[in-house]
């Protein structure tokens, strides 16, 4: 079944480049259901957020995001950031939303990894050119990427965890080993969440 008209996915495109911007995502409705169905995804999760904080000591980055992503937005149900663990204002969000946590789909590079299904490494997102044309470069100052996708039990990705920093950082083989083994602990995570959600009578 196809979403309503006023729920296509939105895709950015740089006809001067011919670059798709932001990847069409013909799981975001299934996502929604899934991701709904946890009852996750919608607001901020303290545990969501202390992950968040585990991740960016981690990986000594200033700023980490627990994300789900819908058809039209991303939202950091956790998140850590270095102005005393409060919220910035990643992106622009509705008024009803909380600050910090909402953010464009077409910004940022989660719909990406959760697209391609795989971890993506951007030790300078300026080398890339899909990827230096992000509203994020400018508006915020985001020069490296380190994320990866959250699948689980049933084969879904469900959001991404990620770091992010205003320099380039040479992430590595290591920080690629590092977010994909958190990712899989965040999934056992959220597995553990369902059951004892089920086995509440």
């Amino acid at each position: 079944m196809k979403p309503p008209a006023s729920r296509v996915p939105y895709v950015s495109y740089d006809p001067t480049r011919h670059l798709l911007l932001t990847p069409q995502d013909d799981e975001a409705p299934a996502r929604v259901a899934r991701l709904r169905a946890l009852g996750i995804g919608e607001s901020p999760l303290p545990a969501f957020d202390e992950f968040a904080r585990k991740l960016a000591r981690t990986t000594r980055a200033p700023y980490s995001m627990v994300n789900f992503i819908d058809e039209r937005r991303q939202y950091f149900a956790g998140l850590y950031t270095p102005d005393q663990d409060r919220a910035v204002e990643l992106g622009p969000a509705p008024a009803s939303a909380q600050p910090g946590r909402v953010m464009d789909r077409d910004h940022g590079y989660c719909p990406h990894v959760i697209v391609r299904r795989k971890a993506l490494v951007l030790e300078d997102v300026c080398d890339y050119p899909r990827f230096a044309g992000n509203p994020v470069v400018d508006e915020i100052g985001i020069r490296s990427y380190l994320g990866a996708p959250l699948i689980d039990r049933t084969g879904m990705a469900l959001g991404t965890v990620c770091v992010v920093d205003l320099e380039p950082r040479p992430w590595g083989r290591e920080g690629l080993e590092t977010i994909k083994s958190m990712a899989a602990e965040l999934v056992e995570q959220i597995h553990s969440m369902e059951k004892q959600h089920s086995d509440v009578p």
